[in-house]
């Protein structure tokens, strides 16, 4: 169909309701079929689907030889990634649950994060690493773990996390179609949360803009900053805090590394105040960074210390202790009425 000068008439991307997980799966679909040298590649991904069902359908449509059920060794995975982006392959991991990355830590960190470096900039390895992590859907050990802190710590690696679908699945574009590597941080607790997806293959400057911060809400009293798991949880608390009078800004980092941390300085210079969220253990977390940086940036704007809302500084609990362990509206509420107090 044509309008009456003749041209093709413009037509509303799709907008569907769904979760996470479909998200996610709609993006790999879009990559796998927009670039023949993408790949996919970890443990049960093919047959099963991966075990949040994040593949589930395309190694069906794709052919073994695209998605790759591998064997149960993350160092070998990693490894063989490595092999093939210097080949000329795209490949897309996964590492079943965020507690067995640590196998592969040794590849990551000394082999994936360097070797741009060490090729004197000749070789580029463009390989995503996707991680299910955080807590809060009452997993057993080693399934609920926050890892981010060493990956943003190590240079030559980009570390980003999505809060919500329509994030992952414009985000999950944006990672593939970096040069660099990635390491992908999916909030497992936000799986299964629905939202709007546009589901309309991202433009150059969508895909730029994924590796800024966005501005959630805008309030006047208190800055709130978070990202992945903890973004819901400070949205609701901002919205609940409203009932007190108090007007909070939430901004979600999105990428952890390399950090925008722009739109934060500008929110605190007009707050004056700022609480810092996460799920990782607060000693030495991404938290302890960003609060420096905005004392440093933000001094003569501070009306009250930086806090931050995080995990105590033990091992992660069983899944029946969790909720006392984990940061939730409560705490966050509670570290903004301290700051109100200063």
């Amino acid at each position: 169909m044509t309008t009456s000068d003749g041209a093709q008439p413009m037509t509303e991307p799709m907008t569907e309701s769904m979760t996470m997980v479909a998200a996610l799966n709609a993006g790999l679909r879009a990559v796998l079929e927009d670039n023949p040298r993408t790949l996919l590649m970890g443990e049960d991904i093919a047959t099963l689907g991966g075990v949040f069902r994040v593949t589930d359908g395309l190694a069906k449509d794709f052919g073994e030889r695209r998605v790759i059920d591998t064997p149960l060794a993350e160092a070998g995975i990693v490894g063989t990634a490595i092999g093939l982006a210097m080949s000329g392959y795209v490949p897309i991991v996964e590492i079943q649950f965020d507690g067995f990355v640590y196998p592969a830590f040794d590849q990551i960190v000394t082999q994936l994060a360097k070797h741009h470096y060490r090729s004197g900039g000749d070789t580029q390895l463009p390989i995503v690493i996707r991680i299910p992590f955080g807590g809060g859907i009452g997993a057993v050990e080693h399934h609920s773990e926050s890892p981010e802190a060493y990956f943003v710590h190590t240079p030559g690696l980009r570390v980003w996390s999505p809060a919500d679908a329509q994030q992952a699945y414009t985000g999950i574009q944006a990672a593939v179609a970096c040069p660099d590597p990635i390491i992908f941080l999916e909030p497992k607790r936000r799986y299964w949360d629905k939202a709007s997806v546009v589901l309309a293959r991202p433009t150059p400057a969508e895909l730029d803009q994924m590796w800024t911060s966005r501005t959630l809400r805008t309030g006047t009293d208190v800055t709130l900053v978070a990202y992945g798991p903890m973004v819901r949880t400070c949205v609701e608390a901002a919205e609940s805090m409203t009932q007190q009078g108090i007007s909070a800004t939430v901004i979600d980092l999105r990428s952890l590394s390399p950090l925008d941390l722009d739109p934060v300085f500008a929110s605190v210079r007009q707050t004056g105040r700022c609480v810092m969220v996460h799920e990782a253990v607060e000693t030495v977390g991404l938290g302890a960074e960003i609060s420096a940086r905005i004392s440093e940036e933000c001094f003569f704007s501070l009306e009250a210390p930086v806090l931050r809302v995080g995990a105590p500084h033990v091992p992660y609990p069983p899944s029946r202790f969790e909720r006392h362990y984990l940061p939730n509206i409560d705490r966050v509420t509670a570290a903004v009425r301290q700051v109100m107090a200063l």
